[in-house]
Formats: C-alpha cells, sequence, structure tokens
C-alpha cells in the first residue's frame, strides 16, 4: 500500500473539526443562496462540454458514461469544485437548510463504482494531461474538504486523488516554465490549492517538490505587467495568482520584500480596476466575474502573508471589498454559463478557504 493511504487513513481519523471562527464566518455569510446554484447543477449532464481524447471508436459516449462522479455542471472541473462547494457546506452548516440535500448529491456521485470508474478513465492512453492543473488542483480541494467533515467518501475518493497525485509529481520537475495565463492551465493557481491540499493531509514530499517548484518558477520574478490585465476570457489574474502562491510559499519578511519588487505599483491610485462584463450569457466574457471574486480572495490571501505591520495592508484590503462587490453581482445573472461555476468562487471567497 503506499504510504500515503496510510497518511490519509490516520487523518480520517478526525484530526479536523469545525472550528468557531468558521461558525462564525457561516453566520456571516448566505451560503444558501449560492449552494443550490451547485445542486441544480453536479448531476445535470446537459449542456457539456468534454475535453476528451478518443482512443477508438468505444471511447464515443456520454459524459456520464465517461466519468459518472463528475459529468455535471458543463465540464469535468466545474463538477468537481460544485462537489466541493457542496461538501464545503456541509463542513460549515452541518444542520443547515440544504445540508441534507447536500450530503445526499454526494453520496449519489462519490460512491467506490464512479470513483474507479474515474480512475479507469485517468489510465487510458493519451489521457496522463486531462484537466492538468486546473481540475487536479480542485479535486485535491474536494478530497481536503472531505477528510476535514470526516467523511467516509474521502477515504472513496483516495484511489482517485492518489492517481493525480503520481501523474503531477511526475510533471512537476518536467515543467521548465510557468504558465502565465488567466485560464485553466494557469499553473500559480492550481500549486497554491495543490499546496493547500498537501498541508492538509500531511504529504510533505508533496509539499516540498511543490515549495521547490514554486520558487525555481517564480522566486526570481519581477516587475509583474498588471497593466496588461485583464485578457478578454480571464477568471484568474496571472500576476495575483502568482503573489497568492507565493505567499504560501515564502516566511512573511521574505515574502514582503519579494511582493514589493514583483508589484511595484501596489496601491497606486486606480492600480487595479474591476474588470466589467459587458454579456454574461457568454460563457467567456462572464469569465471576468469569477476574475474579480478571484483577485478578491488572491488580495485577501497576500495580506495574509504579510507582516502585521505592512503597510501594504489597507490597500489590498480595499482592493478586494470592490473587487468581491463586483464578482458578486454577475452570480444570480439567471445564465447557466456563469452559474454552473460561480458559486463555488463566491464560497471560495466569502468563506475564506486558502487561508488559514
Amino acid at each position: 500500500m503506499h504510504k500515503y493511504y496510510c497518511s490519509i487513513a490516520l487523518l480520517l481519523a478526525g484530526i479536523f473539526v469545525a472550528t468557531g471562527s468558521l461558525a462564525e464566518d457561516a453566520a456571516k455569510f448566505d451560503a444558501d443562496n449560492f449552494v443550490t446554484l451547485a445542486l441544480e447543477c453536479v448531476h445535470k449532464q446537459y449542456p457539456n462540454k468534454i475535453a476528451h481524447v478518443l482512443n477508438d471508436d468505444a471511447d464515443a459516449q456520454t459524459p456520464k458514461q465517461l466519468y459518472p462522479a463528475f459529468y455535471g455542471c458543463y465540464d469535468w472541473h466545474s463538477a468537481v469544485h460544485g462537489h466541493w462547494q457542496l461538501a464545503r457546506y456541509l463542513r460549515l452548516n452541518p444542520e443547515g437548510t440544504h445540508a441534507h440535500s447536500a450530503k445526499t448529491a454526494l453520496e449519489l456521485s462519490i460512491t467506490a463504482a464512479n470513483i474507479a470508474a474515474e480512475v479507469n478513465y485517468f489510465e487510458a492512453e493519451g489521457r496522463s494531461g486531462f484537466e492538468r492543473p486546473y481540475g487536479l488542483a480542485w479535486l485535491m480541494q474536494l478530497h481536503a474538504e472531505l477528510l476535514e467533515i470526516d467523511s467516509p467518501m474521502a477515504s472513496i475518493m483516495v484511489p482517485l486523488v492518489m492517481k493525480v497525485r503520481g501523474q503531477l509529481s511526475e510533471w512537476l520537475p518536467k515543467l521548465n516554465y510557468p504558465i502565465r495565463i488567466g485560464e485553466h492551465f494557469q499553473t500559480a493557481f492550481a500549486f497554491g490549492l495543490m499546496l493547500d491540499w498537501a498541508r492538509t493531509v500531511n504529504d510533505h514530499e508533496f509539499e516540498q517538490l511543490l515549495v521547490q517548484r514554486s520558487r525555481a518558477l517564480y522566486g526570481n520574478d519581477l516587475d509583474c505587467p498588471l497593466n496588461y490585465e485583464p485578457s478578454g476570457h480571464d477568471f484568474l489574474s496571472p500576476c495575483l495568482g502568482e503573489a497568492d502562491l507565493m505567499r504560501r510559499v515564502l516566511p512573511a519578511d521574505e515574502y514582503a520584500v519579494w511582493l514589493k519588487t514583483f508589484l511595484p505599483g501596489l496601491g497606486k491610485s486606480n492600480w487595479l480596476p474591476i474588470a466589467q462584463v459587458t454579456d454574461r450569457s457568454d460563457g467567456k466574457l462572464a469569465h471576468l466575474d469569477g476574475l474579480n471574486l478571484s483577485r478578491a480572495w488572491m488580495l485577501e490571501g497576500m495580506v495574509s502573508g504579510l507582516p502585521e505591520s505592512d503597510a501594504r495592508h489597507n490597500q489590498l484590503k480595499a482592493s478586494a471589498q470592490t473587487h468581491k462587490q463586483a464578482g458578486l453581482e454577475g452570480i444570480t445573472s439567471g445564465h447557466y454559463e456563469g452559474q454552473h461555476w460561480l458559486g463555488s468562487f463566491a464560497m471560495y471567497l466569502e468563506t475564506q478557504r486558502g487561508i488559514r
């Protein structure tokens, strides 16, 4: 048995419980309105956009046949973080209005048979890069959330999580250059989620690999061209995503120095205007609502990584608040193009999932 199966088994003995601060956060955040978006889509098969390598005629199947656990919410990665949202809701609202529905939906998807089929999908020829890195990072977040509510579903997920961990461990040393775009292939954002998972499950080997690669790929960066952002389809900021990753990697004093050279214009007048969404019925243009939400949590993450006395706190917090307000406006637009995933982003932001 792989040694990390043993590590995860120990965690399942119950090392995490919901804390008072989490309960207080839940009281301030109307999670019920957002979790319904995930409940409506995790088992909604169509419309669906698949990124699928066909090796023969037998591979021409429906999304549910291809990956029976995560076939809903328009695409695989959105289905995964839709399930994460349900698990997060259960952690913060174990007696909440939708707790029973969230638990039922999770248990319908995360079964031994479904996870075995997902593993088989990853093992097929030509699929080593499937959903790498964005969807894989969210899969790890889902697993971490289930661990932290001491759910039996966490152990059911272990074969798939270990499959993904193995593929990533082979890929990371080969990655000579970071991927600096504002969509799914961005490495900084995914590395951050993966690091949080590694620290949750006490996987020190994978944590050290991520830290080493993050320092190698980003440690010497300076003067990030924030004025070039956003690109028209961004839902992640290349500059802020990197800054949010490095606060997980560097000690506070070292991070403060690194951030000064990486974002020297931080805090100047109109230094980070909010992204304007022109058409929320267009799935790509609706990405910009997600950009505002992810920028907000990245800015909050940057604050958490700086020394308490750092003069940039107020500037970062103010920008986070304006981006949060702008991003939340798009969640209830009534357009499935955004609603199938924006609720997860709102939950991640409002419950400060990435901040310990």
